[in-house]
């Protein structure tokens, strides 16, 4: 033997590269080459004693990775199963004629001794272990592990995020995050390859039962075509040794199907098996009692095998006792040397002082999360530009909407992955994404010339394709016809747009009392007048919500406040007031959304759909219960105004639908959640010097 570590290291990798090559030239020869009956006995202990060791090394395992090889044991233990079948198969058929020992004495001991020569035996006992095997143990054994694989890929984002807050918390090194990272993914591979090898066990079982038949038929008929052999004789020969030819293959399966449920219903922790089972099954001695009691009292029926019963019951309340005396003793040790078990969790909640509201934190209306790798582009000490980003955004959209939009509440979150961030509004997330500040995003308008490497995303303001590339990549990017933006641009961008489309949800009572004292310095009497003694201030706020929701910015609130002082003589639903400020606002409304030119392309609805639309709503307005509209008629005006939209997209003009006043907010609301962005009007809000072109009508009965 050579006493060189590194030339011993080498043998043993030799060894293992061979392994692989040489099984499987084994396999190839048991299934193409006719085999003596010699080594068929050889090959069929081997596989037995093969299944037993799997069977052991499992139960023996600590954990399911230690014994990580296992799916490609099984794969492997299966193949060599399979071609022994069909090498003894090959024999069978041949040979069987000359007796019961023509394919070995395994095969002969099987439908011999383990069924005592009868091959109805033999088959009713072949037929049980099927059973067992692929009914109980594989069918179990292949759910557990299909439910195993989807939970542990589930819980990896959760685990590795754990790892990293470990990591960041300074309680784990970057060597043990590595490894804790390595293990989570080596168990999420073990998981995924345990739930494929399950289907080898049960495709093995169904390939037991199809041999048999095989076997038996054609023996069956090759001994009594063939060789002449009598009914009874041929029977007798073909039956048992294919009865023993399936018992010797069984009963392998059957192990190696009770060590895969093994592994797969193991809990993961670094504990024996057998000591595992012991502590958590004989933990309290109350069920050993229980049990005990229960045996005596069946054992003292009468007719009932007295010392069977009686003496598991000594036996059960004998372990009990001892469990209890055990217990008794660890307490003992553990008061004598000062400890407390059961005092010492209640001594520590006492120190606590009296909760009071300081304790509860209040929610922040918009918050941004972020993770440790972008910390520096919050801190202007490490030249971090996002801020400033922020301040930029929330002063546009400010001077946009017409009210203060509020500030964004910036905090680390070690929950999240390093490069990721979440936007929330009131502690609810609205957006994340995931971003590298070490390169920059080439966002793909619609057309570029060339294709550049990089990582793959979605932008997550827009949903547009895009890639992180490099910095030095920039000018390429540029030149194919990308738009390239930093990592906070991407964030500020993204915030923008979320704080866009929620922009309703951050106006309360506060912001709408602030417009009306900046209004009352110059209109004082409008402001007297109209709240709140006309107007309350909660249906002003509902009113100006509506308005922000659909889009129409506060910037002209005096006229806001003056339509509405018109409009709240003939009515109070906030819906009717926002139609009346619509109005007001027609010019405005146009002009955000058309531009200052004169011509205005619109959608507009088939008239028969308009009038069943109004029909309907009349009917709402009277008490009635009226549709308003069908799902299938739904689902076609969707994909009608989606093909319109998409249409005015191609040719750069805007998507505007020009219905009737009354029907107005229903289709606002039915066209807000699509995908494309379309604005409805109502004929009372196009200016007078507007050209108005129906480039399209949607909602007959072609689409």
């Amino acid at each position: 033997m050579s006493s060189n570590p590194g030339l011993l290291l080498d043998e043993r990798r030799l060894a293992g590269n061979l392994g692989i090559p040489l099984l499987l030239l084994v396999v190839l020869a048991m299934v193409t080459l006719p085999m003596p009956p010699f080594l068929l006995d050889v090959f069929f202990t081997f596989n037995i004693a093969l299944s037993i060791v799997v069977l052991l090394v499992a139960i023996y395992a600590l954990r399911p990775l230690d014994f990580a090889v296992f799916p490609t044991v099984l794969l492997a233990a299966t193949l060599l199963r399979l071609a022994l079948n069909v090498a003894s198969t090959r024999v069978v058929l041949l040979y069987g004629h000359e007796g019961t020992g023509a394919a070995g004495k395994v095969i002969q001991a099987f439908g011999d001794v383990v069924v005592g020569g009868n091959y109805i035996v033999g088959i009713i006992v072949f037929m049980i272990l099927l059973i067992i095997n692929f009914v109980v143990v594989t069918k179990g054994a292949g759910r557990i592990s299909e439910v195993s694989a989807r939970f542990t890929l589930d819980a990896m984002p959760g685990k590795q995020m754990a790892i990293d807050a470990d990591l960041n918390a300074g309680l784990i090194s970057q060597d043990e995050a590595r490894s804790r990272r390595a293990e989570v993914t080596q168990e999420a591979d073990f998981y995924g390859a345990m739930d494929g090898a399950s289907k080898f066990v049960r495709g093995d079982a169904v390939a037991g039962i199809l041999i048999l038949v095989i076997n038996l038929f054609g023996g069956f008929g090759i001994g009594m075509i063939q060789h002449n052999l009598s009914f009874d004789l041929a029977l007798q020969y073909y039956a048992l040794l294919t009865i023993g030819d399936g018992l010797v293959a069984q009963i392998p399966s059957l192990l190696l199907s009770t060590a895969a449920a093994v592994m797969v219903t193991r809990a993961n922790s670094s504990e024996a098996m057998g000591s595992q089972v012991f502590r958590q099954m004989f933990a309290s001695p109350r069920a050993l009692y229980v049990s005990a009691a229960i045996l005596a009292i069946m054992g003292s029926v009468p007719g009932m095998p007295h010392f069977a019963f009686l003496s598991l019951a000594l036996a059960a309340a004998g372990i009990g006792w001892y469990i209890n005396r055990q217990k008794k003793q660890a307490e003992a040790q553990a008061l004598e040397a000062g400890k407390e078990p059961e005092k010492a969790e209640s001594e520590a909640p006492e120190e606590a002082g009296e909760l009071g509201w300081d304790d509860v934190m209040p929610v922040d209306m918009v918050g941004l999360e972020v993770g440790y790798r972008l910390i520096p582009m919050v801190d202007k000490m490490q030249g971090g530009q996002l801020l400033n980003r922020i301040k930029g955004v929330r002063k546009k959209l400010s001077q946009e909407l017409g009210f203060l939009v509020p500030s964004v509440h910036i905090r680390d979150n070690l929950d999240l992955l390093p490069g990721a961030y979440r936007i929330t509004m009131m502690g609810v997330i609205v957006g994340e994404a995931e971003v590298y500040p070490d390169r920059e995003l080439a966002i793909n308008p619609g057309q570029v010339f060339g294709k550049i490497e990089g990582i793959e995303v979605k932008d997550p303001a827009f949903g547009l394709d895009a890639i992180w590339i490099e910095k030095a990549q920039k000018e390429r990017a540029q030149t194919l016809g990308y738009t390239v933006v930093d990592a906070s641009t991407v964030v500020a961008t993204h915030i923008n747009k979320v704080l866009q489309s929620h922009a309703h949800e951050l106006l309360g009572h506060e912001e709408v009392q602030q417009l009306l004292d900046m209004l009352a310095e110059k209109s004082p009497k409008l402001v007297e007048e109209l709240v709140p003694k006309k107007l309350s201030i909660s249906v002003l706020l509902k009113v100006l919500q509506n308005l922000l929701m659909e889009q129409v910015p506060l910037k002209d609130f005096r006229t806001i406040m003056e339509s509405l002082a018109e409009a709240i003589n003939r009515t109070q639903d906030p819906l009717a007031l926002t139609a009346a400020v619509r109005v007001s606002l027609a010019r405005l409304i146009v002009q955000t959304v058309n531009g200052p030119g004169a011509d205005m392309p619109v959608i507009t609805l088939d008239p028969q759909l308009e009038q069943m639309l109004l029909s309907s709503m009349q009917q709402r307005q009277q008490g009635e219960e009226g549709l308003v509209l069908e799902p299938g008629m739904a689902e076609r005006l969707q994909k009608s105004l989606s093909q319109a939209a998409q249409n005015q997209e191609m040719k750069g003009q805007p998507s505007i639908l020009l219905v009737s006043a009354p029907i107005r907010p229903l289709l606002a609301k039915f066209v807000r959640y699509g995908e494309q962005q379309i604005h409805v009007l109502s004929y009372q809000e196009i200016p007078e010097n507007k050209n108005v072109t129906i480039v399209a009508t949607v909602g007959g009965q072609n689409g």
